[in-house]
């Protein structure tokens, strides 16, 4: 007998392997930093490709000719974290990072520690000093956030592990003059009189510097801290309603400060006294001084204006990148060759110069308790703030905005924004965060690699270590100044309009950003307008630290609109999703068809009844 087939066989199930991941494994190690090997070591610093590798660098340096011929569509290669990138070509990318951050860097310095009401009127070699610390402090701490490492086998990181170059924060700016201002009306800053015996003038108060780093330590606990809270917390906490009205405000008040600057400075010849050693600016004893908002003045500051136009028309990639730095130094060249820069200041400035050549004994550490509570607020903003440069970093980089290596990124970056406001201080410096407008580099270059930011910060580091760079930035005019810092500062409120550009616009959102801005906004253009109605005048320490506190706040626009921002995001019902008013319109309009034609309906047959009526009759 034999067997017959009556279907083919069928074939065997392959073997299932279940793979099981290690639990001592963390894909977020992933993320962090890691020593290279010996090997690629001599791949990258000793061999040809290493070095230069199939680059066009020709795209860096052509420059644009706007409406003649058409742009080239091609494209560079774009350069992830983890790509080959060659050391030319990091070299180079490093160096535009760090020119473009330079002019954000060393600004909140010149105006803290210069003349002025609010600043701190300091001598030329505490400024040139404070100058290469920010340059330095700002290359060592970016070296961290870039870096990125792991809390002690925990799930915690420090710094972002991305392109996140960090520099000094403009938010400080606004609340160190209106504690420095209180600190020169109540004695705590000297006061003296002019070479000319008559003219009050505010004399150099390091104390006052010392006292803001003091507190700035202390504050930036709250910023470390919430560094561990998730980030979705922290987010609706601090929405884009609230943070896009506090920077549009810092940059506001910014503003003014940079016009002011651009129109001969913001010294005490800005009050336009008719005689005296301040009847011109900067003072009588300056080359080619002239009154305030003279037309030399203005000319000066034009002119780096319309060379920053000029290069964002005309300039190649690798300009444009550092315009900012370009217009100053036209103006320089310019202020020089007309006979209004002083170069003793440069000849007297060291060669070589480090952190804590000027410490704690120049500067007297302390503790200023009426600012406590405003930089509390401003760490927070500058947290916030902060959330959303890494976001945009993530982005440009071409890496996900959501998800667990995205928060952890986000965690990391916090953290390292806070410990670096403290460390910061620590350096002498004022309080640093990270930089948003690197963004726009990585973006135009396509390269978001980290060894470009390395680079950057050998830069900045070697920028400050020569500290006769750093002078340069004191033989400026205040003009030459005042026409880039205006620029600048405008980016700053820009950001803020961007941020707030996200909105839907709802009503209760026009609401809370009228309400935060009316009076933001107005105590950013009449500073005193909120001070004169709380004043006390006993012997109370506590009760003096109090209204002084509460008056530093009510003469910060940004402070008072953050906080009006934050307390009505919090008490204004949500609004209704736009889908569901959709939704509750089609509703109500089927309803009201429905009764339409139900009425119609009723309303024809009582007219055919009357018609049959009649026709009866």
């Amino acid at each position: 007998m034999t067997n017959e087939i009556t279907s083919e066989p069928t074939a065997a199930a392959p073997p299932v392997y279940e793979i099981i991941p290690d639990p001592k494994h963390d894909e977020l190690e992933d993320t962090a930093a890691k020593i290279p090997s010996l090997n690629s070591i001599y791949n990258k610093f000793f061999t040809k490709d290493g070095w230069l590798g199939d680059y066009d660098y020709a795209f860096l340096c052509m420059p644009t000719i706007p409406c003649l011929g058409k742009k080239s569509s091609r494209q560079p290669p774009f350069f992830g974290l983890k790509t080959k990138l060659p050391v030319l070509l990091a070299i180079v990318m490093g160096f535009q990072h760090a020119l473009a951050m330079i002019a954000g860097v060393v600004t909140p310095v010149l105006i803290m520690s210069g003349p002025g009401t609010g600043n701190m009127n300091l001598d030329m070699p505490t400024r040139s000093y404070m100058l290469s610390a920010s340059l330095i402090s700002s290359g060592i701490l970016s070296l961290i956030q870039i870096t990125r490492f792991r809390l002690f086998n925990t799930k915690y990181y420090l710094g972002t592990g991305l392109l996140s170059v960090v520099g000094t924060s403009f938010n400080f700016v606004p609340t160190f003059g209106a504690m420095t201002t209180r600190m020169y009306l109540s004695g705590q800053c000297p006061m003296g009189l002019a070479p000319d015996g008559v003219t009050p003038v505010q004399l150099p108060c390091p104390e006052a510097w010392g006292a803001f780093l003091g507190t700035c330590m202390l504050c930036s606990i709250i910023e470390i801290l919430l560094a561990f809270l998730p980030p979705k917390i922290m987010k609706n906490l601090f929405p884009p309603v609230v943070t896009g009205v506090t920077v549009f405000l810092i940059g506001a008040k910014l503003i003014g400060t940079g016009l002011t600057q651009w129109a001969g400075g913001s010294g005490p010849c800005s009050a336009m006294p008719a005689e005296g050693f301040f009847s011109v600016c900067p003072n009588l004893g300056a080359p080619n001084a002239a009154p305030w908002a003279s037309p030399q003045w203005i000319g000066l500051g034009f002119l780096v204006f319309m060379t920053i136009m000029f290069v964002e028309f005309f300039g190649s990639p690798f300009m444009r990148n550092a315009q900012v730095v370009i217009g100053l130094v036209v103006g320089l060249v310019v202020a020089a060759a007309t006979g209004y820069t002083d170069i003793s200041t440069l000849d007297d400035a060291p060669t070589i110069t480090f952190l804590w050549v000027k410490n704690f004994t120049t500067f007297p550490l302390s503790i200023y308790a009426p600012a406590i509570i405003p930089l509390l607020v401003t760490y927070v903003l500058t947290m916030v703030e902060a959330i959303g440069d890494v976001t945009a970093s993530c982005e440009v980089s071409r890496l996900a905005v959501e998800g667990r290596e995205f928060e952890s990124r986000i965690q990391g970056g916090v953290l390292a924004d806070g410990l670096g406001g403290f460390l910061s201080a620590v350096m002498t410096n004022s309080p640093m965060s990270v930089f948003a407008q690197n963004n726009g580099i990585i973006a135009l270059t396509r390269c978001a690699n980290t060894s470009a930011g390395y680079m950057c910060c050998f830069f900045l580091i070697l920028m400050g270590v020569f500290s006769k760079f750093g002078t340069l930035f004191l033989m400026i005019p205040d003009s030459v100044l005042g026409g880039m810092t205006t620029f600048l500062f405008a980016n700053v409120a820009s950001s803020g309009m961007r941020i707030l550009a996200f909105l839907k616009w709802t009503r209760r959102d026009r609401f809370i950003v009228s309400a935060a801005i009316s009076l933001g906004l107005g105590v950013s253009l009449i500073p005193n307008a909120l001070t004169h109605f709380l004043s006390y005048n006993g012997s109370s320490t506590v009760l003096i630290g109090l209204v002084d506190s509460i008056n530093i706040i009510l003469s910060t626009g940004f402070c008072v609109g953050a906080i009006i921002a934050i307390v009505l995001n919090q008490l204004l019902p949500e609004e209704k999703p736009e889908e569901m008013e959709k939704e509750l319109a089609e509703g109500v309009r089927q309803a009201d068809s429905k009764q339409a034609a139900k009425i119609a309906a009723e309303m024809e047959e009582a007219a055919s009844g009357d018609k049959s009526g009649m026709k009866h009759l």
